[in-house]
């Protein structure tokens, strides 16, 4: 009989025997994603082009839960999304070496801001080389794989920006938007063979990149309250997300419990877009 502590709860080990593959596994909501997943049994291939901050977060997860580094569930992998022959390549070692991944998670992603006239073209080149093409390049590599065995899941990890216009942030809210777009249609073009492909659209959460937006420490106020200047609505639930918390909705799109849920984008934002 359920409890009121278990109610509702993700059985423990839902992803035992399957590998998942997640992108900017170093920091933030990629390395809490990779800690949810190997904590319902997955092993994760954690991929990152940061190796120093790759090899930290799987000694301090490997910390953690007391397992081997050198033994997983979490294997590091050095990858730069934006180069084709590095995905392929790095694909391929995972596959032979872990087994062929059943759930992909694009995680990675960079920001530059500031006003859209502004924008040079090696910030809109760089910006869409991650957020975009490099979801582009995972997806294609690891999808053709999932729609051969007739199963897999894809959670693109994306922005409430990608649906609502964002004063100075022109260049990630477009390469955003495309992420979720290519992800719907890939979706829909692999439903059929079994492969279910969906998006995560986070507001404002607590990472490295969030804070570098910050001046200090504590959350700017215009954040929660939101800023009439910037033509931007506040959060509702008074709050910014924690990692975890993002984390949480890309393991339920990944999971059986989501088996007729695809092509879809979640907001995961505290109500700040009014969804």
């Amino acid at each position: 009989m359920d409890t009121d502590e278990n109610h509702g709860a993700a059985p423990r080990g839902e992803f035992a025997g399957r590998v998942a593959l997640v992108t900017g596994a170093a920091q933030g909501i990629g390395e809490a994603v990779v800690r949810a997943l190997s904590a319902q049994g997955a092993t994760v291939a954690a991929t990152d082009r940061d190796a120093l901050g790759l090899k930290r977060t799987v000694a301090r997860l490997a910390e953690e839960t007391g397992a081997d580094p050198a033994a997983g569930p979490v294997v590091p992998y050095t990858l730069d999304v934006t180069e084709p022959g590095d995905v392929t390549e790095t694909v391929t070692r995972i596959t032979r070496e872990l087994g062929p991944v059943d759930v992909l998670v694009n995680v990675a992603g960079v920001l530059r801001t500031g006003p859209a006239v502004e924008t040079t073209d090696r910030d809109w080149g760089d910006v869409f080389a991650v957020n975009t093409t490099g979801v582009f390049h995972v997806s294609r590599a690891v999808v053709a794989g999932m729609a051969a065995r007739g199963s897999g899941s894809v959670v693109t990890v994306a922005s409430n920006a990608a649906g609502i216009p964002r004063a100075g942030m022109s260049v990630y809210a477009a390469s955003k938007a495309a992420a979720v777009a290519f992800t719907k249609c890939l979706g829909l073009e692999v439903a059929a063979r079994g492969v279910r492909c969906n998006a995560v659209c986070p507001g404002s959460t607590d990472t490295p990149m969030q804070r570098s937006l910050w001046d200090g420490e504590d959350v700017p106020g215009s954040v929660l309250d939101g800023d009439l200047a910037t033509h931007r609505t506040g959060i509702p639930l008074r709050r910014i997300a924690r990692p975890e918390d993002i984390a949480e909705a890309v393991v339920f799109l990944a999971s059986d419990r989501a088996r007729h849920i695809t092509m879809q984008d979640l907001y995961v934002d505290g109500g700040a877009t009014l969804r």
